[in-house]
């Protein structure tokens, strides 16, 4: 097992993270997260930097968040989405191109929240990658149990449904078009078709439709390609699922 710090110094560096802050024409900050949810040394947006970073707003009415992204790390999610809950800022979300696993409990955030027609969205439990004798993956799934009703509470209290109904729709991996996510409550509005597409890692999830994989395979990848040392990464992570 490798620590952080001597993993981040071996690392080639990093392409820029396609994740900023910035002003728009109406004065309404945009806030754009095209890229994992996670810790700012394997290259994601991290609670910690995301925190700062709105701060640095000052007093603002209105916000707007825009995601792109496959998901990643959950407590760092779960801060953002908290972060966001907090702000007095009106906060509208727009899901421009896929809000899968983590990334969708930071839409939840929304005030308003909108989804492209050619977006997807896709909620499941969490998973780790562990390694240890029988009684710590037994501690480990006490912790994802635990973890997944701080996941429910956010889906629940967007769309109203039964901590039950919203566990089950977990357990299925369930993958929604923007017309479904909708008509299931995870999103207030359905807006026009954006060009928008993300490198899409099958490996991560287990039940991945038809219809998603053909929608991805057609368009071309346009956020920045993650890097050697995070594909290792990913590829380590899937051989321990």
């Amino acid at each position: 097992m490798w620590s952080r710090c001597g993993w981040r110094r071996r690392m080639r560096p990093r392409r820029p993270i396609a994740y900023a802050i910035t002003a728009s024409d109406n004065d309404t900050p945009v806030v754009r997260i095209y890229d994992d949810i996670g810790p700012d040394w394997a290259g994601g947006v991290s609670a910690n930097s995301f925190a700062k970073d709105l701060a640095a707003l000052g007093k603002v009415d209105a916000l707007n968040v825009r995601i792109n992204s496959e998901g990643g790390d959950v407590f760092d999610a779960n801060a953002i989405y908290n972060e966001l809950e907090r702000h007095p800022a009106t906060v509208t979300v727009d899901i421009d191109g896929m809000a899968l696993s983590a990334a969708s409990v930071i839409a939840m955030a929304g005030n308003r929240i909108r989804m492209a027609e050619n977006a997807v969205l896709m909620i499941h439990n969490p998973w780790t990658v562990r390694a240890g004798d029988a009684q710590e993956f037994r501690d480990t799934a006490g912790i994802l149990d635990k973890v997944k009703t701080t996941l429910v509470g956010a889906y629940r209290k967007r769309t109203g449904k039964s901590d039950d109904e919203v566990s089950r729709l977990m357990d299925a991996e369930s993958w929604y078009t923007a017309d479904e996510a909708k008509a299931a409550g995870f999103v207030h509005e359905v807006v026009g078709r954006l060009a928008i597409a993300a490198a899409f890692d099958r490996s991560r999830f287990h039940a991945i439709p038809e219809w998603v994989k053909g929608r991805f395979a057609q368009q071309v990848i346009a956020t920045p390609r993650l890097n050697e040392s995070r594909l290792r990464l990913r590829r380590l992570k899937a051989l321990w699922r």
